[in-house]
């Protein structure tokens, strides 16, 4: 059974010589991310495998589709790179990943600790060897309300790691899952914003909770607020944030995705002009922790990455369908 894998990454190499040869799977590798301009390497392949960077946009899709591609799997857990209307249109079953929740989540705990007892202004002042006191004072996590939002494998994750520091967690989820009922109270998103000392998006992003995070929304929420994002960059207006930064309504932001990301992250920059302005202004805003979309980048969830979306290939073209299937 033959599949193309978009996107190959070194570091998945064991991982995907394990997963071939277990699943009988023949694969062809480019490194490139799927995109109109290579869609065609696909010829006669029917299952095809991506990254979340990749262009699964309409176009990609139907030259995928006129090459005889059938499936799609993202090695991704988000999926908003994917035409999922187009490729129904087409005919193309689409699957997402699933992998290790601790990775992301021991990230967001981390930077959300980071930011409490303010490491970044340490760090930074440390390179000019000021090691003083001013203005470093932090906060202790069991005196503060933690909100989460979006409680799926990551989000779960996340409020029981946060529960062994003690603090009154607040969750809020279109569907509240009954098992963290016992870590966290439900609420809805007003309350949420207007109660919680750290906010920490974990939601996948869809059209309806585009730039959740603006004007209006931070307005709602308590002076000081300190925001965590480790889903998508998507979910927050970043000029928005950037003034509720600069104005103080806002006390730190920690963020491995952000808006226009893509083309920057996970590519070697130094030589290039990065024509990102929100990046440049908050890389200078002395309470802003950015990383470089690697939250989920451990040993773990790379493995796990690669098996499920093969294993989800190769349940498509033995089955007919996949666990992992998305559908509309």
């Amino acid at each position: 059974m033959k599949v193309i894998a978009y996107a190959y990454r070194p570091d998945e190499a064991i991982a995907f010589e394990r997963f071939s040869k277990e699943l009988n799977l023949d694969i062809t590798y480019v490194k490139e991310c799927l995109s109109p301009e290579n869609a065609h390497l696909a010829e006669g392949i029917e299952a095809v495998t991506i990254l979340g960077n990749c262009n699964a946009r309409r176009e990609s899709l139907e030259k995928l589709s006129k090459c005889g591609v059938k499936y799609l799997s993202s090695r991704s857990a988000g999926y908003n790179n994917i035409d999922l209307e187009a490729a129904k249109e087409f005919g193309i079953k689409v699957s997402n990943a699933q992998y290790s929740p601790n990775s992301v989540a021991d990230f967001a705990t981390m930077l959300a600790l980071m930011l409490n007892r303010r490491v970044i202004q340490s760090i930074k002042r440390s390179a000019s060897q000021d090691y003083s006191l001013v203005g470093l004072m932090g906060n202790e996590l069991h005196n503060q309300v933690v909100g989460v939002i979006g409680t799926g494998r990551i989000g779960q994750a996340v409020i029981k790691n946060f529960s062994g520091f003690g603090p009154k967690i607040l969750a809020y989820d279109l569907y509240p899952n009954e098992d963290m009922k016992k870590y966290v109270e439900y609420v809805d998103l007003d309350t949420l914003l207007e109660k919680a000392d750290i906010i920490t998006l974990h939601a996948p992003l869809f059209e309806s909770n585009y730039h959740l995070i603006n004007k209006e929304t931070i307005v709602k929420m308590k002076d000081g607020v300190k925001i965590v994002n480790t889903a998508r960059g998507e979910l927050i207006h970043t000029f928005d944030l950037i003034d509720g930064l600069k104005s103080g309504k806002i006390g730190g932001a920690a963020l491995d995705v952000i808006e226009g990301e893509v083309g920057i992250y996970h590519n070697d920059c130094r030589f290039k002009t990065i024509n990102h302005d929100e990046m440049a202004i908050l890389r200078n805003l002395p309470n802003v922790v950015l990383t470089s979309h690697f939250a989920f980048y451990t040993d773990q969830a790379v493995s796990d990455m690669v098996e499920c979306g093969l294993r989800s290939l190769y349940l498509f073209l033995t089955k007919g369908n996949s666990p992992w299937e998305i559908t509309l």
